[in-house]
């Protein structure tokens, strides 16, 4: 009897031990969940790429970190308040536009410099090259609490406007709505136009319909999906900034992530970008299969006329680009390849 007391209360304190372990193990991969922000809706082109990197770091972390996927500024409304989430370490990561992070790296703006790019294989070259990986990884190491982690394609701008315009000439006295951005009124300024801010997204059509306005400048999607194709008829294929999106992470978010994570999280957020090109190029070719259906013009201009675009903007380089002219100079030997 005393013997099987024995053989009873061991086999009580392996249970009781592998049973403590198994708790112990299911504690250690209790999953990290983080949240994403994006202000675009279900199914846009970055949406789609922020879930589909949700997805693959899921499945190549085995399931020890989950990201939540908020589309259509349902947490931040506002890129810029998505951003000061990160720093402070409320939020894990966020696609922004690249032009709010050059408050923190500088040499970001140097991307952004109207006429730039001789076409988007230009740009990528530059992104994808030793210019732009060394901006991405200034932003880690520029205090800032940011992470950039990626590119993604937000396409070109180009002036849709009430009139055909095939040179320079054609832009005189043009009222363009334009983001609030000192640069981009300049660059319409010595285009001869007149550059309007202060008018919302929403309210471009009403502006243009009523006269206030004789056009703007945005993307194939933005420009169909509001659309302002059905009040200003002529899309002038300028595409003078080619300002692309960063994913970006929060420093203090991610601390909570074990190093080896956090390299399958960074390479992950690199293989989503092919991702997200593709699809922008998708969304971009419906945009503009239904604008031109619709009867839309699409000018597209001549070498000569689009090297007078670009010509003009010798004095806007002086005043805004002076800071960055090595970045620039590069940028533009790049281009001859293209």
């Amino acid at each position: 009897m005393k013997k099987l007391l024995v053989i009873l209360l061991v086999l009580a304190f392996v249970s009781f031990s592998v049973l403590a372990q198994g708790a112990s193990e299911a504690a250690a991969v209790k999953p990290i969940t983080l949240k994403l922000s994006e202000v675009h809706a279900e199914g846009y082109p970055t949406s789609l790429a922020d879930h589909e990197f949700a997805r693959l770091v899921k499945e190549r972390t085995n399931g020890r970190v989950i990201i939540e996927v908020y589309t259509g500024g349902t947490l931040y409304g506002q890129e810029t308040a998505a951003i000061e989430a990160l720093q402070v370490g409320d939020l894990a990561f966020a696609r922004v536009s690249a032009s709010p992070v050059a408050s923190y790296v500088p040499a970001l703006n140097a991307i952004q410099m109207p006429y730039l790019y001789n076409n988007a294989k230009h740009m990528w070259a530059v992104l994808n090259g030793e210019i732009g990986q060394k901006m991405l990884a200034d932003i880690e190491t520029s205090k800032s609490g940011l992470i950039g982690l990626c590119y993604y394609d937000a396409g070109s701008r180009s002036f849709y406007v009430t009139k055909p315009v095939n040179s320079v000439a054609d832009m005189a006295g043009l009222k363009i709505r334009l983001q609030n951005n000192k640069m981009m009124v300049r660059m319409a300024e010595l285009l001869g136009a007149t550059g309007v801010t202060g008018i919302g997204p929403n309210d471009v059509y009403s502006a243009i319909t009523q006269g206030v306005i004789d056009g703007a400048e945005n993307n194939w999607p933005t420009y169909q999906n509001m659309g302002d194709y059905e009040a200003a008829k002529f899309y002038i294929l300028d595409q003078h900034t080619r300002v692309p999106e960063i994913l970006l992470g929060s420093v203090a978010a991610l601390k909570a992530v074990s190093a080896a994570d956090m390299a399958i999280i960074k390479q992950t957020a690199k293989d989503t970008q092919e991702f997200e090109i593709a699809e922008w190029a998708k969304k971009e070719a419906s945009s503009e299969q239904i604008v031109r259906a619709a009867g839309t013009t699409v000018i597209q201009l001549s070498p000569t006329a689009f090297a007078e675009f670009q010509s003009k903007m010798a004095p806007l380089y002086t005043e805004y680009g002076a800071a960055y002219t090595d970045v620039i100079n590069k940028i533009k030997e790049i281009g001859k390849q293209f």
